[in-house]
């Protein structure tokens, strides 16, 4: 430093020739190139492997195992990229898969992501970010409207500029938006009982079916819940798998008798086995008898929401206390997006609320501004309104209505194809964009026989790279889910799986590679 403090000449030509990670030129050059990266990608996506068939390890086997000292051209890393990440890629991208939920994305959302990383703002607070809060507000209040929320979830009523008592956040993860109203809703309990501190949690009880996903039974483990008052109520068949609320009555009432203060029930609208929906109405008519929060788990299907013909999934929402869905699963907007609302936000913020002095300003002591830090786990957070407004100012109502509903019709017509062949049976419902199937018990076939033709005829497609789908046990039945709804999707793209399925099934059952262990 001495040398450099005596001789400024040495230090502008440090300054000039230096390391320059964010040289204009590099940016566009990079930028440039990724983006040709990413059109060739979607170019070819649809003749990839879907499932990679690589082993455990091998990217370590490939790229070099310690640090680079020196630079390298980005040209060499970009070679790395295409010879060693993607062949080891599934391509949840792919038209030709049909596992889990989609993961849709979108020119528009794209872009968005691409600006807002550019920026790589950290918007904890108003001040520290005013567009990046003020566009995270609108364009949950814009999706609130698309989904005919009640106006007490928004973060500014339509019909004026006074505030309400609701607001949303955009968090990574539907986890996420279980925890934080699940710490809420266990202190304002806490409150209720008059506990000394938590105290009083060992009393407290919390909801679901046991359709349930897994997340919300961890997020119930973090908020502190006693394991032994985590209530998976079971269901079947005469319900379609959906939290029967007579049954959900019966419990709670019982929990009271004993003591215990029901704090939370999570409904789901869509879950992930069987897209099953939990009767949001008749749930919080439950839940308002004993005081009980009421959350709604819409990661999925809340987005078919936005048409009129699927809203009545949501009937009742009125009367709950907070709901979330994300639209990176089916709303075009890429990973991570979730969007969670609340009735009230004074009641996430009194539990989440940090004020530390370094974080002190006028706006926020003022109480006109929302510092979204106070409705989530952590305190830094990414800009990523920006890519959910972009989607919807870029295509509209119209056009997001119309990819749900394309999505929805290739389903039906799956689904029409399994029931019109008699060697299949569709085994729940269909809801949405996703079919439960499997291979049916024929001839001398046991239950056992057929789970296990039904294993065969899974791991048989997904080995040839031209689909991949994944499985759930309902019923105690093992049964393929084939779900609709990747971006670059066809009707082409389902046809086609339906044929490789036939096609799979008809050399299991008649060469008898499986039916000769029935």
């Amino acid at each position: 430093m001495g040398s450099i403090d005596a001789n400024p000449a040495a230090f502008e030509a440090f300054a000039v020739d230096g390391f320059q990670p964010l040289n204009a030129d590099d940016v566009r050059s990079y930028l440039h190139k990724s983006v040709d990266f990413i059109y060739d990608y979607y170019k070819s996506v649809e003749s990839l492997p879907v499932l990679p068939a690589v082993e455990p390890g091998y990217l370590r086997r490939q790229l070099q195992p310690a640090p680079p000292t020196s630079s390298a051209p980005f040209d060499v890393v970009m070679k790395e990229v295409r010879e060693a990440v993607v062949p080891g890629m599934t391509h949840w991208a792919s038209p030709n898969f049909f596992a889990f939920f989609p993961s849709t994305n979108s020119a528009a959302a794209i872009a968005g992501e691409l600006i807002a990383s550019a920026m790589n703002t950290v918007g904890f607070t108003w001040q520290a970010n005013p567009a990046a809060t003020e566009m995270e507000v609108l364009a949950l209040d814009w999706l609130a409207q698309l989904l005919r929320l009640p106006a007490s979830f928004m973060n500014r009523s339509t019909g004026g500029a006074a505030r309400g008592t609701g607001g949303g956040v955009i968090l990574g993860t539907t986890s996420e938006a279980m925890l934080v109203t699940l710490v809420s809703a266990r202190d304002a309990a806490l409150r209720r009982v008059g506990s000394d501190g938590v105290a009083g949690i060992t009393r407290l009880t919390v909801y679901a079916a046991d359709q349930t996903h897994s997340t919300f039974f961890k997020a119930c483990r973090l908020a502190g819940f006693d394991p032994a008052n985590i209530k998976s109520i079971p269901t079947g068949a005469d319900t379609d798998y959906a939290l029967d609320p007579t049954k959900l009555l019966e419990i709670m009432q019982a929990d009271v008798d004993a003591g215990l203060v029901p704090t939370y029930i999570c409904a789901t609208v869509g879950t992930t086995s069987s897209n099953a929906v939990d009767p949001v109405g008749a749930i919080a008519d439950v839940a308002a008898r004993f005081s009980a929060w009421v959350h709604i788990d819409a990661a999925y299907a809340g987005s078919a929401c936005i048409c009129p013909e699927f809203r009545h999934h949501l009937a009742g929402v009125e009367r709950v206390d907070s709901i979330s869905m994300s639209p990176h699963k089916w709303l075009m907007t890429c990973l991570d997006c979730t969007c969670l609302w609340v009735r009230d936000t004074h009641r996430l913020t009194g539990s989440l609320e940090t004020n530390p002095e370094y974080l002190k300003n006028d706006a926020s002591e003022s109480g006109t501004v929302t510092d979204l830090k106070d409705m989530q786990v952590g305190v830094g957070r990414r800009f990523r309104g920006l890519k959910l407004w972009m989607v919807m100012r870029t295509y509209g109502a119209a056009k997001l209505q119309e990819h749900i509903r394309s999505d929805v019709a290739m389903a039906k017509m799956f689904e029409d194809a399994v029931r019109a062949d008699d060697r299949f049976e569709v085994v729940v419902p269909r809801n949405f964009a996703l079919v439960c199937f499997r291979i049916k018990p024929q001839g001398a076939m046991t239950e056992e026989d057929a789970d296990a033709a039904n294993r065969e005829l899974m791991e048989r497609l997904n080995r040839t790279g031209k689909a991949y789908l994944a499985h759930t046990a309902i019923g105690g039945k093992f049964v393929l889910r084939f779900a609709v709804g990747s971006s670059l999707q066809e009707e082409r793209h389902v046809r086609s799986a339906w044929e490789l399925i036939k096609k799979t099934t008809a050399e299991i059952i008649n060469k008898g590679e499986v039916d000769s262990r029935y």
